[in-house]
């Protein structure tokens, strides 16, 4: 996480790492009414990713904070596509 309220997912985020980055994003959305998701670095992932990001944003709407979704990559945004959630993830280009 940087100062400038920008978290970066990790390259791999599996079901084994769900939880845990779930954890880290969630507690960081409580604590910053503005923060941005940079999926740039993902290369190995799994629908549980989509997970992570909308539990962040599930937890962002609870405390009428700010969660935007950079970087995802096409693969992805494809699976986002393929399970209806690609306008929820409020994603910046």
């Amino acid at each position: 996480m940087s100062d400038s309220g920008v978290f970066q997912l990790p390259a791999l985020l599996t079901h084994d790492q769900a939880r845990a980055v779930a954890t880290q994003v969630c507690n960081l959305v409580r604590t910053q009414p503005s923060l941005q998701i940079d999926a740039s670095k993902l290369t190995q992932f799994d629908s549980s990713a989509l997970a992570v990001l909308l539990a962040g944003l599930r937890e962002a709407a609870q405390h009428q904070h700010a969660l935007k979704v950079s970087g995802l990559p096409a693969k992805a945004l494809a699976l986002a596509r393929v399970y209806g959630v690609e306008n929820l993830l409020h994603l910046q280009s």
